[in-house]
């Protein structure tokens, strides 16, 4: 049995597909990219704001499904220029305990939706 997971915190999904998806204790988010919720608008000032508004993003769905970065068990992070790698960490690992931190991949793609510079899911458990 599924879950759906939906917060009018977070954008609303694009496309046919929800924020997130609950099946016993594992949540698994679609990808979020830098859409503030109040502007309607991409934050795109800089790659640092792009990625905090992603973070903040999946924060409000973590949050939705009642858990919190604590939680997460894995991310995978989409980049459209490998040599943003080190300020888009520089903002996630103010988001995870570098001791706890999760599992990830981090993967240059030719583009992303809406041609923004990165994208992040993840999967975490109760």
């Amino acid at each position: 049995m599924k879950t759906i997971i939906n917060t009018p915190k977070a954008p609303a999904p694009i496309g046919p597909y929800n924020q997130a998806i609950l099946t016993g204790n594992t949540l698994y988010t679609s990808g979020q990219i830098a859409l503030s919720v109040e502007t309607g608008e991409l934050v795109m000032d800089s790659i640092q704001a792009e990625t905090k508004q992603v973070m903040e993003n999946l924060k409000v769905v973590l949050e939705a499904a009642e858990m919190t970065f604590e939680n997460v068990i894995k991310t995978s992070i989409f980049i459209s220029d490998m040599h943003n790698f080190s300020q888009i960490n520089e903002v996630y690992s103010q988001y995870f305990d570098a001791n706890s931190a999760p599992a990830r991949e981090t993967v240059e793609v030719a583009n992303l939706p809406k041609f923004v510079n990165v994208e992040i899911s993840m999967i975490a458990v109760k």
